[in-house]
């Protein structure tokens, strides 16, 4: 654990565990409690979630690196959990200050920590809201103030699509978000799939269902691209995390990723 305090809310029961901080510790970061690092090591289990955490990181910085190399400069965080352990901002920022970044959440543990984080952060916010209320995340007073919808967008929905259902219709929630993409913006997508381990995902679904959690939806190869709808996507396509642009240390394979992954630009 961290000896700082500042990312902890006065009040916080850390006896409850958080979807957010147990990422967090899967990652391999300070900001979490007990009953987050149980929860975690329940879904080890089960599925070798740290190794898919650094994974789906490692592509998340290599997305924004390419994003802000392509002339975004501002970008929209979908179920964003905390924002450390070099997350959007500090690496969009570190390329260029100005860049502009919404973190969305609708944990408010999540959002809570996240106040604390970004306390003083120029140019970046956190909206409480679930990401099935379009509306609410894009009319979100933050967003207004630090989003253009006149000049593209960089929107990131990474880890995000196994927590909506077929009945929230992830398709339609995904389509409302393109509509209101202006030309020129980029979709990054990564999404849980049953096609590279099917046994370990049916077992994942089950140890959710157990414990009483919502359980994750995977989804097929034809059911993610239909989340890119009719955006353009760029090479190398639809691919494990790995795969998607690998830098000089990524260095790892697919064969213990259950997440594809790729980025897709509106015309």
């Amino acid at each position: 654990m961290s000896t700082t305090r500042q990312w902890i809310p006065d009040g916080m029961d850390r006896g409850v565990a958080s979807a957010a901080r147990a990422y967090d510790y899967l990652l391999g970061g300070t900001h979490h409690f007990e009953a987050d690092r149980k929860l975690a090591e329940q879904v080890l289990s089960v599925l070798p979630a740290n190794v898919m955490a650094r994974q789906n990181r490692d592509y998340l910085q290599r997305v924004v690196r390419f994003l802000v190399d392509s002339g975004i400069r501002q970008f929209i965080d979908l179920g964003s959990g905390l924002p450390v352990m070099g997350n959007v901002h500090e690496v969009a920022q570190q390329l260029d200050p100005e860049c502009r970044v919404i973190y969305v959440d609708n944990e408010p543990a999540s959002v809570a920590h996240s106040e604390l984080i970004l306390s003083g952060a120029a140019h970046t916010a956190i909206v409480e809201a679930d990401v099935r209320e379009v509306t609410a995340v894009l009319n979100a007073d933050a967003t207004r103030r630090l989003i253009d919808f006149s000049r593209p967008v960089g929107l990131l929905m990474l880890g995000v699509t196994q927590f909506l259902h077929d009945e929230d219709d992830p398709w339609a929630i995904t389509s409302a978000y393109r509509e209101a993409l202006p030309s020129g913006s980029f979709l990054a997508l990564s999404c849980f799939t049953w096609d590279n381990d099917p046994e370990t995902m049916r077992n994942t679904i089950e140890m959710f269902r157990k414990s009483g959690r919502s359980p994750i939806v995977p989804r097929t190869r034809a059911e993610v691209i239909r989340l890119i709808g009719d955006l353009e996507l760029l090479d190398p396509g639809l691919v494990f995390t790995p795969q998607w642009r690998p830098d000089a240390v990524s260095g790892d394979s697919e064969e213990r990723s259950n997440l594809y992954a790729g980025v897709a630009r509106k015309p």
